[in-house]
């Protein structure tokens, strides 16, 4: 069945700008630039919404293949739900075909786990996701685990992956786009027994 009607709306929540870009916290970014890459596309600027965004199919050719718009905010996190909500309005996205790819601190790195609804676990993204369309749409949650010692939560997402965890980087973000592509094709529950270790 194709399903032209609405695309899906994948969008990788982080914040904009050079001196971010290897953040723990833009693991979403880096997520949706790899999916961008797999259908051959590059991010350009919106005209209805503060975001970048590349629009494409995944999956295999026919009608197995879903219709997508991914999306790099670009306001800072913690106005996320602004930009994803002018998206959605403007491409007529159900809430349920929005995938929001973001940084976990309450799972271990390098972990995944899928879920739909659900609260924001005190994610400044989802929260303000959540709160401008309610809680009803899936994550794909991408564990960075907790600080270590006595560090701060801002300053541990803000600082840049260790070398050691750069060393599993390429692999986890590789597998988080398999992941949203496995979401799309094949459904939740499928995702979740693949990819929730």
């Amino acid at each position: 069945m194709s399903d032209d009607a609405a695309p899906w709306l994948i969008v990788g929540l982080g914040n904009p700008g050079a001196e971010y870009a290897g953040n723990r916290h833009n693991i979403g970014f880096m997520v949706a630039d790899l999916l961008a890459e797999r259908i051959g596309g590059r991010f350009k600027a919106h005209g209805k919404a503060r975001a970048q965004v590349v629009e494409g199919r995944i999956g295999p050719p026919g009608p197995a293949s879903r219709r997508i718009v991914l999306a790099k905010p670009m306001s800072f996190m913690n106005l996320s739900g602004g930009p994803v909500t002018a998206l959605r309005d403007f491409y007529k996205v159900p809430t349920d075909r929005i995938v929001a790819i973001h940084d976990e601190l309450d799972i271990d790195y390098p972990t995944l786990r899928l879920k739909l609804g659900g609260g924001d676990n005190g994610h400044n993204g989802l929260k303000s996701m959540t709160k401008a369309m309610g809680p009803d749409y899936h994550r794909v949650r991408c564990g960075i685990g907790r600080p270590p010692g006595r560090m701060q939560v801002a300053d541990f997402v803000l600082k840049d992956f260790s070398s050691t965890e750069r060393k599993d980087l390429d692999w986890f973000v590789d597998r988080s786009a398999d992941a949203v592509e496995c979401l799309l094709a094949e459904g939740l529950e499928r995702a979740q027994s693949t990819y929730n270790a």
